[in-house]
């Protein structure tokens, strides 16, 4: 398509990662923007470092915008969103939004309510501006070994040479790549009718949390050894394991979740999008290093 601008929140992320390079090649000008410190301009992407003191400006007219970041910190950008005579935004949420609600983990619980919140302030905010809006809902996503899921078992595996899990492990997973996400991204923002709409995206292949598992350990060369445990002792082994800073995140309810099918339907992406997830094909290089 013709050169336009695009508005990326969240742009060093690990979709953002894999979303920069596939606007380009799309032929945008992309408006990265990072509260990290920003990379290098050029190749089609001029970067800029994001903070609420200045998120009210804007440099240049920017009508297409895609948020990567948290969808919560998004309210904080409306106004920088707003005043560069935005058109169209496409923003990132997660299907946490309905597997967690139930949680018995009130830090899970709260990620829900924030995702769920930060859905209707976008959809609330612009509405009333006449911007179109289009919220994309990624299941597990890994890729490029920056995941928090697919990664973390990585690293478990490589320092304990075993994963845990909780009876049989036979809840069904769609893993989706965050080069399929990116891809979604896209999509959406060069679509047509496809404004004020949500789409849930799964990856391309449902399988068990155990067959998740035991792959993890064929793409690291290891043999499987995914060994059952009761649920007592993953309370105490999570207790445990927070006071190391890489596992802070986990908790028993992830444990518990192993049993349950967290499986979407992903058919109005592929209708409306073209969406065509890849299998989960984990390669090397979609583990940490």
């Amino acid at each position: 398509m013709a050169e336009s601008s695009v508005g990326v929140l969240g742009a060093s992320s690990l979709v953002g990662a894999c979303l920069l390079p596939l606007l380009t090649r799309s032929g945008w000008h992309v408006i990265a923007y990072s509260r990290q410190p920003v990379g290098h301009a050029g190749d089609g992407v001029a970067w800029k470092q994001l903070s609420l003191n200045h998120a009210k400006t804007v440099e240049e007219v920017t009508p297409y915008w895609i948020c990567v970041a948290p969808i919560w910190v998004l309210p904080d950008y409306f106004a920088l969103i707003e005043t560069s005579g935005a058109r169209r935004v496409v923003v990132l949420s997660s299907t946490s939004r309905f597997t967690k609600v139930g949680s018995g983990d009130t830090a899970e619980q709260a990620t829900a309510a924030k995702l769920i919140d930060g859905e209707a302030r976008l959809q609330a905010w612009a509405e009333s501006r006449g911007i179109e809006w289009v919220i994309l809902r990624p299941t597990l996503i890994y890729g490029i070994g920056r995941d928090k899921n697919i990664s973390e078992i990585a690293c478990f595996i490589r320092r304990f040479g075993f994963f845990p899990v909780l009876g049989e492990a036979k809840g069904l997973r769609q893993p989706i790549h965050a080069e399929d996400v990116a891809g979604a991204c896209l999509a959406a923002l060069q679509g047509s009718d496809v404004g004020s709409r949500s789409y849930n995206i799964s990856g391309g292949e449902t399988l068990t949390y155990r067959e998740m598992v035991a792959r993890i350990f064929t793409t690291l060369g290891r043999r499987p050894r995914v060994l059952t445990v009761p649920l007592w002792a993953f309370r105490l082994a999570v207790t445990t394991l927070r006071c190391l800073p890489r596992y802070r995140q986990w908790s028993a309810a992830m444990a518990e979740r192993m049993n349950s099918d967290l499986v979407f339907d992903h058919a109005d992406a592929v209708r409306d999008l073209d969406f065509k997830p890849r299998g989960f094909a984990l390669a090397a290089e979609d583990l940490p290093a």
